[in-house]
């Protein structure tokens, strides 16, 4: 009798869990690849720096000099990495409530609906390639300065004299008036926090609504007892996506500056410091966010 071959059965749970690991691999060795060894090599380079010879190149150990260069020495790092951190605090609310604000309006049912949803997502397209260069070449800037200049209503001054006239404090009104100035970024930075909001609302059922109306809930407490919540997950999603965004978005002064710095100052070594420096910022402010929102966060099942 020939012995009977055992049989490899593969389970269900075994099938997904080999599904999720090939789904998942592209996006392992592209990680690999593309940020862990750049992300190394970088930390390498922080703490040393690159001598050009005749036929090669050559790395001279440096310790801390780089990171004490970029934080005491450099005239401009510092300024520029604290108007970063201001401008990122300026602007986040303004998208995140101007997001908020279009999804919701862009989830009503209207004529045109379609065509509006793609003019609000245009600008995320738009910026990238060429027009994200003419910004960084301040073309563009020079057109808005234009358009302000037109009209004397859209200037800082008058702004700023119409509201002081209204009696206002006056950190209120630097708010407001920057606020308004910055109106254009904020629009061209919201896409797709949009687009993330409105997926978010059109997932609420409706039947939520429809037992919140037969209890007599006004529109205004079904907004802060059904639509506030539920959306909460993808409240902290849009704010960990700005403010990566903003803090890696071509037209961003500090990464200019890292990169003017590399190519044309202090070489690469205090780029790569500035770099590293800059990075920990970052996911130290995002630990932050995280762990402030988080806790606030309502997971509908």
């Amino acid at each position: 009798m020939r012995p009977q071959r055992k049989h490899t059965y593969v389970t269900f749970s075994q099938m997904q869990k080999i599904g999720g690991f090939l789904f998942t691999l592209p996006f392992v060795v592209g990680f690999i690849l593309f940020f862990a060894y750049p992300f190394i090599q970088a930390i390498i380079l922080s703490f040393n720096e690159l001598v050009l010879t005749s036929e090669t190149f050559e790395l001279q150990w440096r310790g801390l000099y780089n990171y004490g260069y970029a934080l005491q020495v450099h005239p401009e790092f510092s300024r520029v990495f604290t108007e970063v951190l201001v401008k990122l605090a300026t602007e986040l609310p303004l998208i995140l409530g101007f997001s908020f604000f279009a999804a919701t309006i862009l989830n009503q049912n209207f004529r045109g609906r379609a065509l509006v949803r793609m003019l609000f997502f245009l600008p995320v397209i738009l910026g990238s390639g060429v027009v994200m260069k003419l910004e960084i070449n301040d073309y563009s800037q020079i057109m808005l300065d234009a358009v302000r200049q037109s009209s004397s209503v859209f200037q800082g001054p008058a702004l700023q004299a119409m509201f002081e006239s209204a009696r206002l404090p006056d950190g209120m009104v630097e708010y407001i008036v920057s606020a308004i100035e910055s109106l254009p970024a904020v629009i061209r930075a919201s896409g797709v926090q949009i687009l993330i909001f409105l997926a978010g609302l059109q997932s609420i059922p409706r039947e939520i609504y429809e037992a919140a109306d037969v209890e007599g809930a006004t529109p205004w407490e079904q907004f802060w007892l059904i639509t506030f919540p539920m959306l909460t997950p993808l409240i902290l999603t849009n704010t960990v996506y700005t403010i990566v965004d903003s803090f890696t978005a071509m037209n961003n002064e500090l990464v200019i500056l890292i990169r003017e710095t590399m190519l044309r100052g202090a070489g690469y070594g205090v780029s790569m410091a500035m770099a590293m420096l800059y990075f920990a910022a970052i996911t130290l402010i995002l630990i932050i966010v995280f762990a402030a929102l988080s806790r606030r966060v309502f997971y509908h099942v």
